[in-house]
């Protein structure tokens, strides 16, 4: 009996999700990240937050600025040399979405719906959370969803 091969509906090159996870897709950028949306800029407070080596940072940030996701500014306070810090660009700013999802599942599935920050409204204090919801407003369950390819996907794979 011959094994059929199947082709995935749309390359990683094409993949926004396969894209993604190239630039946050480790630990150490998620929590960089995570950080940064705290308000933490300066390298030896990222250091000492999120226990990375001073190599596996200093490369993780140089990434992560050269992605997009991180602006780098010197500073220099009074008596001490030049130093930086890096801070959330639109582009970084715009994955808060992404990271409270993230952050959610982690509550949910990892931490037993015992959460010990949560994303609320400032006016109002209410815990917000993550839907999908049409352009028109309305809000629809993962189950109502579904994924709709706008490229044809690749089929000249060698069947070989």
């Amino acid at each position: 009996m011959s094994k059929m091969l199947r082709i995935p509906p749309l390359s990683a090159e094409l993949c926004g999700l396969a894209q993604a996870a190239e630039i946050i897709g480790d630990r150490w950028t998620l929590l960089i990240l995570r950080e940064a949306f705290y308000g933490v800029t300066r390298f030896e407070d990222l250091r000492t937050d999120i226990g990375a080596s001073r190599h596996t940072l200093s490369s993780r940030l140089a990434a992560m600025v050269e992605g997009g996701l991180l602006s780098k500014s010197a500073y220099q306070e009074p008596g001490t040399r030049e130093r930086y810090e890096y801070v959330l660009t639109e582009k970084g700013r715009s994955l808060g979405p992404i990271l409270m999802a993230t952050m959610e599942w982690g509550h949910k599935y990892l931490l037993g719906n015992a959460p010990h920050v949560m994303l609320t409204e400032k006016e109002s204090g209410q815990p917000l959370q993550q839907v999908l919801i049409t352009r028109q407003g309305k809000i629809v369950t993962l189950e109502q969803a579904q994924l709709t390819p706008t490229v044809q996907a690749d089929v000249t794979k060698s069947l070989g």
